[in-house]
């Protein structure tokens, strides 16, 4: 089972989008630091997640949540 999930910055205007197979590592590792994109951002709260059955169905949803159309429907959550 495959997760996007998306994030905001507690601090910045800033939405991270990314794809993982276990979310609740994931989000702490971005707020401890460990993510050097986003390590300048954190804390950061988790706004979105849908589970996929496969790599390529999740990497889909991911590519469309990182476009401009997708930044602001996560934006309207």
């Amino acid at each position: 089972m495959f997760f996007v999930y998306a994030i905001k910055s507690e601090v910045r205007n800033y939405i991270y989008v990314g794809m993982t197979n276990n979310v609740d590592r994931r989000v702490l590792e971005h707020n401890i630091g460990e993510n050097r994109s986003t390590k300048a951002y954190k804390p950061f709260v988790l706004i979105y997640i849908e589970a996929f059955p496969s790599r390529i169905e999740a990497r889909v949803k991911e590519k469309y949540l990182k476009s401009g159309i997708g930044k602001e429907y996560l934006k309207s959550l």
